[in-house]
């Protein structure tokens, strides 16, 4: 049973109740991340995320971990492009304590060891630096959304985090950290009015309820032919190709993950099996969609040897001309509805999954869709909207190639690259 209520500082609740297991998951979804961020100060929400757990006027940082450890319950967060989101998950008769230790966090941080806590993100950008993978994709993003907030790393950069001082981090939460910019959702086995009561007494520090914020920051990025490579000493070469999407709530959102399953997001599609199984010349290959607030974008991402690159991008624009020639099967279509509702339905089975899904509802959509409407919407896309889709998605003249290696000297890649995928 899905409900929604608001707290008496402003705060919007969403909760589903699943009576039959024992646990409960609460997070609370903060609507600030990368698209609220510039180059001065890039990385700061995920700052902010870090601290939070620094301790409290109430606990310390080790404190807060124990109070859920003695439980047996787990906690955490994380940062992404458009929002934050922390979370517990705990046995149902432990949810009080739940919300209660979030509450301390949001309500009562220190912000202090900001210095000490600059040398774990340091640490944590030099581990993201080591893996060839996560850097062709802050390339990719950094050259399809040049100019705009999402062309910037989560963590943010050595400089930018070493120019955060208490002042401007404090200043940043008491703007954005805002009721009209969260939201708690709350999904197992638990009592929703005496939850409400509960989060109205924790929840009780005025949120800034009438503040104004302004997303102004966010500009829509204009896709063009571009094409960016970086050298780094690795085995393998990383290579993405991304291209303009679909921006989320739109129509063509389940369309393009059913063609998504078939090109690329699967074992058995077509880019898996033709050029990694009957070909072995990748180890890694797939695509997938990400869908933002006013923009989407649609990659393939391969990990391969540097003497295969043409070889494989020849491949990947045959697939691709392939599905804009010829579109889909019927069978492929079903086999994919199938696919794409199983993965849902299995990740649904999670309480955590299910609490996030229901918080991105609210915070970005402002409706909560059950499970029923979203399989409704996957079995009513047609063989019409897989080809409308089709021929949005592969537009030669927005592509955007990028890759990584070893390779020091590449014009003559990169004039083969173009040739293929951009003529």
């Amino acid at each position: 049973m899905y409900l929604k209520d608001k707290l008496n500082n402003g705060i919007n609740v969403v909760m589903e109740t699943i009576p039959y297991i024992n646990s409960v998951s609460i997070g609370v979804l903060v609507n600030t991340g990368l698209y609220n961020e510039d180059k001065h100060k890039n990385g700061i929400s995920h700052f902010i995320e870090h601290l939070l757990f620094k301790g409290t006027n109430k606990r310390t940082a080790k404190e807060i971990a124990e109070t859920i450890d003695n439980i047996g319950g787990q906690i955490n967060a994380f940062t992404e492009a458009e929002y934050t989101c922390f979370y517990i998950k705990v046995l149902d008769k432990h949810l009080r304590i739940a919300i209660e230790v979030l509450s301390d966090m949001f309500n009562n941080s220190k912000f202090e060891e900001i210095e000490k806590e600059k040398g774990v993100i340091y640490e944590e950008i030099k581990m993201y630096l080591d893996s060839p993978e996560d850097i062709v994709y802050d390339l990719l993003n950094e050259t399809m959304f040049e100019n705009t907030p999402l062309a910037l790393p989560i963590l943010g950069t050595y400089d930018t985090i070493k120019n955060l001082n208490r002042e401007s981090i404090l200043k940043y939460f008491n703007e954005h950290y805002i009721s009209k910019k969260m939201v708690i959702s709350i999904v197992g086995n638990f009592n929703p009015k005496d939850t409400i009561k509960t989060l109205n007494q924790y929840f009780d520090t005025n949120r800034a309820i009438n503040q104004t914020y302004n997303n102004s920051i966010n500009k829509i990025p204009n896709f063009t032919q571009r094409l960016k490579q970086k050298q780094k000493d690795t085995e393998q070469l990383n290579f993405c190709l991304g291209m303009k999407g679909v921006k989320r709530g739109s129509d063509d959102l389940y369309p393009l993950l059913i063609l998504n399953n078939i090109l690329g997001g699967s074992m058995s599609s077509r880019l898996f099996q033709k050029i990694r199984e009957d070909k072995g010349l990748v180890y890694s290959i797939y695509s997938h969609p990400v869908s933002f607030q006013n923009v989407g974008a649609f990659i393939i991402y391969a990990g391969l040897g540097t003497a295969q690159i043409i070889n494989v991008a020849k491949l990947i624009n045959e697939n691709i001309e392939d599905i804009k020639e010829n579109l889909i099967t019927e069978n492929e279509l079903n086999k994919s509805k199938e696919l794409l509702k199983g993965n849902y339905i299995l990740g649904m089975e999670d309480t955590l999954n299910r609490m996030i899904d229901l918080g991105k509802s609210e915070l970005f959509l402002k409706r909560l869709l059950s499970p029923k409407d979203i399989l409704s919407r996957i079995d009513k896309v047609t063989m019409d909207d897989i080809q409308r889709v089709i021929f949005e998605i592969f537009d030669k003249e927005k592509y955007n190639i990028v890759y990584v290696s070893k390779l020091s000297n590449n014009e003559k890649i990169n004039m083969k690259l173009k040739e293929i995928f951009f003529n």
